[in-house]
């Protein structure tokens, strides 16, 4: 019986994502469909699977690894002080700051889950106000991430505002969860040797970030040392976590956050999340619903009356993210918003487990906050996606703010496709606000270039600044001031260039546009190489250079992509080399293709390779 209920569970883990795939249904998560399924085939309908050591065996570890990834998926540049603490602006027009409306999103939260535990308790429904809380202010980052992605609004200030409340959702009940356990475990005394966790994990992040660089090189085929490496960071700090009374699973989520610290290379990103979310964890998630017994929770009727009350407690628990997000966003975003934070099932899962552990809850209460949390994972995505509408600024890419007006800039405001750029004019010349404000729409007027008066104007709120004064010395202080503020992309223009100048805004990240070289170069190139010249002026066909990102278009071989024969591939960065191509080319994610091609099909393709 062991050996079919394994085969059965690894069998279903294939089956689920295809009929899902078949059947078109988008908008439940995968996890959740896994546990549905799990509760079908398990004591509480057909008890075709059972409880086997092997099974729980696997499904530890694949708790484990979910929450390695977890800590995989937290993006560390979102807590970059310079970059996300300054205001950006919404849809609505507001400036606003992603850190500081998360973490009063957040902190609300915290307050209402401690208020509804309480309730909780006064009714008599649950009484371990601790647990009932860390279980409320939990947020799934993985479906939040998936559900952001599919909207392409990650970038975007609404899309980094969720972002950063899910993983103050997912980071702080599992620190508060470690606490819980320490203190309810009898280990109270021991709770400051959680700090050798950490202490071990900064360790092992400085041992291996020069020798992962060298891993990188010499890893083959057989030897994988990339997924070596991160399978020992995993089983290192669930041992220290085990050794000092801390829960494994926050050992686990710190090796992904120490993997992620050392920058590993998507390809190696996707063998892990392959490993994960290919076997391991689909087994965690169908025997938590195969441990459910929805039977004896239908035949307890005060466990019975708990779970609509949860149901409900989950969607109160967020309601001070959807009052927070209104003073920044439109209220329809805000609403999708703050209904998709309340999408919780990673967390839950583990905090339960550990909870039946220490005996604080009982298997019938755990079932009505299991199914608790799947009913509100089904409902979350499905009304955020009905519910959000995707504005002007969200579906822009990037964000340029041109500084000086002339007659290169008017050119490149009107020719900068719409779909990719919202393109800012800025100008301290009045004549020339006069002379050119009927014809650019978004061009507005400063009193002087002083670094204040454009940092306090918002003027360094965008991806991609250009400077493009007649003052070469302003340009560059100007741009230094913009690249100090945490912009992306600097770059400036320089009448007359000089090496040390070059060299010197190459190691400050800044570039350089240099018109004399610009029109020599093109001269040039009309003289040696009329065809080139030819592609870069045509305004039949487009040049473009993209960065591969789509997975269904990477690890394939070059002729295999279904609209290779309406481009023209001339160039693959990789890394810091340039390949040729041939049809025989894999494409690895990440890629840096130039191509060049019919405009309409050539910005159709753009956009296909780009989307993540």
């Amino acid at each position: 019986m062991e050996g079919l209920s394994l085969f059965l569970t690894v069998f279903l883990a294939l089956v689920i994502p295809i009929v899902m795939a078949r059947l078109r249904v988008t908008t439940v998560p995968t996890a959740v469909a896994e546990i549905i399924v799990g509760i079908l085939m398990g004591k509480s309908c057909l008890n075709l699977i059972t409880q086997t050591s092997q099974l729980t065996f696997l499904s530890n570890l694949g708790v484990i690894v979910l929450m390695f990834l977890s800590g995989m998926e937290i993006d560390f540049d979102l807590l970059s002080p310079k970059k996300h603490t300054r205001a950006r602006k919404s849809e609505s027009g507001k400036q606003v700051k992603p850190m500081v409306v998360a973490a009063f999103a957040f902190g609300g939260v915290a307050v209402a889950s401690v208020l509804l535990a309480l309730g909780m308790k006064a009714l008599g429904l649950f009484n371990d106000v601790a647990l009932a809380s860390i279980i409320f202010m939990t947020v799934a980052l993985g479906v939040v991430i998936a559900t952001l992605k599919e909207k392409e609004i990650l970038g975007r200030p609404i899309g980094q505002t969720i972002l950063l409340t899910a993983v103050m959702g997912e980071v702080i009940p599992l620190l508060l969860l470690t606490i819980y356990s320490t203190v309810n475990g009898g280990d109270a005394r021991k709770l400051w040797l959680i700090i050798l966790l950490f202490v071990a994990a900064i360790i092992l992040l400085r041992r291996f970030k020069r020798p992962y660089l060298w891993f990188a090189k010499v890893t083959k085929a057989t030897t994988q040392l990339d997924v070596r490496l991160a399978f020992f960071l995993i089983f290192a700090l669930v041992t220290v976590a085990e050794q000092v009374g801390a829960e494994n699973i926050l050992g686990a989520f710190l090796a992904g956050v120490v993997m992620k610290l050392l920058e590993p290379t998507q390809a190696t990103k996707d063998k892990l999340t392959s490993i994960g979310y290919g076997f391991f964890i689909p087994i965690f998630f169908i025997r938590t619903g195969v441990n459910l017994n929805l039977k004896l929770l239908f035949a307890n009727p005060q466990a019975l009356m708990l779970l609509p009350v949860l149901v409900i407690c989950f969607f109160l628990a967020k309601l001070p993210v959807t009052l927070t997000y209104m003073r920044a966003f439109n209220k329809r975003n805000a609403f999708a918003g703050g209904f998709l934070t309340a999408t919780t099932i990673t967390i839950v899962l583990p905090t339960l487990q550990v909870a039946r552990k220490l005996n604080a809850i009982t298997a019938t209460q755990s079932s009505a906050f299991i199914l608790a949390a799947v009913i509100v994972c089904i409902a979350c995505p499905i009304v955020f996606n009905s519910t959000f509408a995707l504005t002007p600024e969200d579906k822009i890419k990037e964000k340029v703010v041109i500084f000086g007006l002339n007659a290169v800039t008017m050119t490149v405001y009107q020719d900068l496709h719409d779909s990719w750029y919202s393109v800012q004019v800025l100008t301290c010349r009045k004549e020339k606000y006069d002379t050119y404000k009927s014809k650019v729409k978004n061009l507005k007027l400063f009193p002087d270039r002083k670094l204040d008066t454009l940092e306090a104007a918002g003027a360094f709120d965008t991806d991609i600044f250009v400077a493009t004064f007649t003052d070469d010395q302003a340009n560059l202080e100007v741009g230094r001031a913009a690249k100090q503020a945490g912009v992306k992309r600097v770059i400036v223009s320089q009448g007359k260039v000089v090496a040390d100048t070059v060299d010197q805004l190459r190691e400050e990240g800044i570039e350089l546009f240099a018109f004399n070289n610009l029109h020599g170069a093109m001269l040039r190139a009309l003289i040696e190489s009329p065809a080139v010249y030819r592609i870069i002026t045509d305004t039949n066909n487009a040049l473009y250079d993209v960065v591969v990102r789509n997975s269904a278009y990477t690890g394939r071989q070059l002729m295999d992509w279904d609209f290779v024969d309406q481009i023209t591939v001339s160039r693959i960065r990789r890394g810091d080399k340039w390949i040729s191509p041939h049809g025989s080319t894999v494409i690895e994610p990440g890629d840096e293709r130039i191509y060049s091609g019919p405009w309409r099909e050539a910005d159709r393709i753009h956009q296909l390779l780009s989307r993540e």
